[in-house]
């Protein structure tokens, strides 16, 4: 896997959470038009959509909380104490051959400096805010 598939899906999960975030407040719009012209059900599947709401919340952050795991294990793999790059792998004196370090910083160096790992490092998100869920009430 490549920094431009990685950039790619984690663009498309942000754009599936905002349309997820869209139609859930669209239905919210509409069940609480009805249940203020009147209708009794509506006001309990109101707080049903309120519930899957939080659901789909607490999934999302914990995908997030993954996706910082990985983009910090990368930034660990990336760079040892004095700031350079490590391999994870031992290196004994009978192995074989030598680690090279990556030319052109390599697949971590490029995730750790990606979008998806900016947005990692900074704890940007996606998906179904806290706004949203209080307004479904």
């Amino acid at each position: 896997m490549d920094i431009t598939t990685v950039e790619q899906q984690y663009d498309q999960l942000q754009q599936e959470a905002q349309g997820v975030s869209q139609s859930l407040q669209s239905l919210a719009t509409k069940l609480k038009a009805a249940a203020d012209s009147g209708n009794t059900d509506a006001r309990e599947w109101l707080l049903d959509l309120r519930e899957l709401a939080v659901n789909i919340q607490q999934e999302q952050q914990t995908a997030m909380a993954v996706m910082q795991a990985v983009h910090q294990a990368a930034q660990n793999e990336l760079q040892g104490q004095d700031g350079q790059w490590q391999p994870s792998f031992p290196q004994t004196p009978n192995a074989g051959f030598v680690p090279q370090q990556p030319q052109s910083g390599g697949f971590l160096n490029s995730l750790v400096h990606s979008g998806f790992g900016q947005a990692m490092m900074t704890g940007a998100g996606f998906g179904i805010g806290d706004d949203l869920i209080n307004s479904i009430l």
